[in-house]
């Protein structure tokens, strides 16, 4: 797989008449096409900043982030953002709610709007395509916020603990589910997480970072001995617990 994205020795620091909060420093790591990773540390170290630097809404003040788009341009790749919670309007419907990107990028062209409808076929919101968001459960609340994600075509992922808000079980089978959702639509992900189960079970490689300021301690590459490949199947896996232990051991270790 070709190399995506790649962040060089990224810094920030936010600023307040108290002085200076430095949250990141000298970030490095590499995102393939296709790929899934998933960012790891403990709560308040910088991850979610470190997300809003990759998706463009904010300026990394050290560092830079280089693109190697698969067909050789420079350009920045079109980029998905969804956030902890599906932040879907009541007052609209959930169709309408899947096509508000749309709408505000002035490409409610019959393309687009055609492969919105597809998607609510393939993700099992067809029926629900005229009802409100608080008549739909949790996870196809989840779902539709997913469509409307897609449908600008995004090649890149970002996730910032997007199933928190779910109970345990629901948060099972809809990360397993969207996941497989994403990777049938060949897009690249990045996604943060507090559970290291559901890294492991998701990503193709874990990226573990230190107390703020953040830094990488270490980055796991993920291969489970698996015929099925899906999350849930992933965490009976043998090696499952051998890379929640590592992981579990340098996430706590501090030097």
């Amino acid at each position: 797989m070709s190399t995506l994205l790649e962040l060089k020795n990224i810094g920030y620091s936010y600023h307040s008449l108290h002085g200076e909060t430095v949250a990141l420093r000298d970030i490095s790591f590499q995102v393939r096409q296709g790929e899934f990773v998933a960012i790891v540390g403990p709560s308040g170290c910088g991850k979610s900043t470190l997300l809003s630097i990759i998706a463009g809404l904010l300026t990394p003040e050290l560092g830079t982030i280089a693109v190697n788009n698969p067909d050789g341009t420079l350009h920045y790749p079109k980029v998905g953002y969804m956030l902890q919670r599906d932040h879907l309007f009541e007052w609209r419907t959930v169709y309408r709610n899947a096509i508000l990107g749309l709408e505000i990028h002035h490409m409610l062209t019959p393309d687009r709007l055609e492969a919105v409808n597809r998607l609510f076929m393939e993700y099992g919101l067809e029926k629900f395509r005229d009802k409100r968001p608080s008549e739909l459960s949790g996870g196809m609340k989840q779902r539709a916020a997913l469509i409307r994600t897609l449908a600008l075509d995004p090649q890149l992922l970002l996730l910032d603990e997007p199933f928190s808000a779910l109970d345990y079980q629901t948060r099972l089978m809809v990360s397993a589910d969207i996941c497989k959702l994403i990777r049938a639509a060949g897009k690249t992900m990045i996604i943060i997480t507090h559970d290291l189960s559901e890294a492991i079970s998701l990503a193709d490689r874990v990226i573990v970072l230190s107390g703020r300021p953040a830094t990488v301690k270490t980055e796991m590459a993920i291969k489970l001995s698996i015929q099925d490949d899906t999350p849930l199947a992933a965490r009976n896996a043998p090696e499952f617990q051998q890379y929640f232990n590592r992981l579990w051991e340098v996430l706590t270790h501090e030097a």
